[in-house]
């Protein structure tokens, strides 16, 4: 299946959303509704026992579509918050298990995606993650500090929130922030080889346990 800024494709048991929008993948609301619409599908779809996350060219997500939220309203602006938020939620929630295959640059709305999937395989290179909101007078969401309070633990997080440093992936890896490094050209391999170790599992067994380890997460 085909969609403007997302393509989502199947193999097996693994599906893959591949984000698809411009040079950098930036974030506006179309795109977001689109991510949205896919994960939502992909929950109902019996056939399907779990999803890899990814972007296409040399970035995951470059974050927000800055240039593009200057014409919007004060209300409009609102309204695309509260779905992004929604949708980083419905990715940590995910009654399926979400592999992030960060294929590039991971940055500020593009990291809070990566935060909220279950595993995360980030290229080496040049690719870089970050939270850097604060480097442009920005805060941060409520619910993504607790995300990578979820991963990282509170005096990590801290670093990361308040430095707005850009990490590479080996950085990344020590952090925490990631699970593994890759190169580039091994990056759909092994993300499809981490997903159908998750597929293997017990969906009921693993949906329950993933809520347990979430039961204390909200999203604000």
């Amino acid at each position: 299946m085909h969609d403007s800024v997302v393509e989502l494709t199947t193999s097996g048991t693994i599906a893959t959303l591949t984000l698809s929008r411009g040079k950098v993948n930036a974030l506006n609301p179309p795109f977001v509704s689109a991510i949205q619409r896919d994960l939502d599908s992909l929950a109902s779809d019996e056939a399907v026992r779990a999803a890899i996350l990814t972007g296409r060219g040399s970035f995951f997500s470059f974050g927000f579509d800055i240039p593009e939220f200057l014409q919007y309203s004060k209300d409009e602006f609102k309204q695309y918050l509260e779905s992004f938020t929604a949708l980083y939620t419905s990715i940590f929630v995910h009654p399926k298990p979400i592999i992030a295959a960060l294929n590039g640059h991971t940055i500020a709305g593009g990291a809070m995606l990566a935060t909220a999937c279950d595993y995360r395989i980030m290229t080496t290179g040049n690719a870089k993650i970050s939270l850097n909101e604060i480097s442009f007078g920005s805060t941060l969401f409520a619910g993504s500090v607790e995300m990578l309070e979820h991963l990282l633990g509170t005096r990590r997080s801290a670093t990361v929130a308040l430095s707005g440093a850009m990490y590479s992936a080996e950085e990344a890896l020590e952090l925490g922030w990631i699970e593994e490094t890759c190169k580039p050209e091994q990056l759909k391999l092994l993300a499809k080889k981490r997903a159908t170790a998750y597929a293997e599992k017990d969906a009921v067994a693993f949906q329950h346990i993933k809520m347990l380890l979430r039961a204390q997460w909200r999203s604000v």
